[in-house]
């Protein structure tokens, strides 16, 4: 009687050798990773530190491994969209602490400019008027571009050409937030009483987005044009109805 055929194995289980070697592999990724990083002047890119590490590992499994590896320390290897850098722990910024002088806050129109142009990005002034119900000033808009918070997107696809804001890496970063995504939704905002309940029926809050890529109805900026100038002319800014200045004392 025929004896069944063995079993042939194409692809057998990793031994131990090669998982010690991918071990290795990925340790030495982790070292150029982290020289990279504490070298930096800024935070760095993801396929900035891609395309100095070896072809065998992958950024993500490195960064990760970093990442745990420096959880528990005096720094912490953190990410903004897809840039990481290295931040003193949470728990330790106290002992770094100093003196400075106060800087000036953000405005309530500033903040409340800034909310809607997070939530609700791409979006152009006029739909930010439209969101606020107070026309704004081009001083409100410029402190938000200054900070490094906002920047310009592009132009919408409609009558007049609107510049279009969203919000930056330097945003996330200030923040606390690894993606834009993050933003508390409206049942957090509810549970931390900044909403008291009586919202009308539909009223929901955008998931935001801050890819980068222009939308359908974007184009664009030129770049030899002076956007905010052009977007805010001298006489369209005289008519505006006076409002508190971007910055408190």
């Amino acid at each position: 009687m025929a004896q069944a055929a063995a079993k042939i194995e194409l692809f057998g289980p990793a031994s131990d050798e090669d998982l010690a070697d991918e071990a290795l592999r990925l340790a030495e990724a982790a070292r150029v990773a982290e020289a990279l990083l504490f070298a930096a002047s800024e935070p760095l890119d993801e396929a900035e530190i891609a395309r100095r590490l070896p072809e065998a590992v992958t950024v993500h499994a490195v960064l990760e491994q970093l990442r745990a590896d420096y959880a528990q320390r005096g720094v912490n290897l953190a990410r903004a969209g897809r840039k990481w850098f290295f931040r003193t722990a949470p728990d330790l910024s106290y002992v770094l602490a100093r003196e400075e002088v106060e800087q000036k806050k953000l405005s309530r129109a500033a903040m409340e400019t800034l909310a809607i142009i997070a939530y609700h990005q791409p979006t152009t002034r006029a739909e930010i008027e439209e969101l606020r119900g107070v026309a704004i000033s081009k001083g409100t808009i410029d402190v938000l571009l200054e900070t490094g918070w906002v920047r310009l997107r592009g132009r919408r696809k409609a009558p007049g050409r609107p510049i279009t804001y969203g919000t930056t890496d330097q945003f996330l970063m200030h923040f606390g937030l690894e993606q834009i995504g993050d933003l508390p939704g409206l049942d957090e905002l509810k549970r931390d009483g900044l909403f008291d309940g009586r919202l009308p029926k539909d009223f929901r809050i955008p998931a935001p987005s801050d890819d980068p890529t222009l939308r359908e109805d974007e184009e664009p900026l030129e770049e030899s044009l002076q956007p905010l100038e052009m977007e805010f002319g001298l006489e369209e800014e005289e008519a505006e109805p006076a409002e508190e200045s971007p910055l408190e004392d």
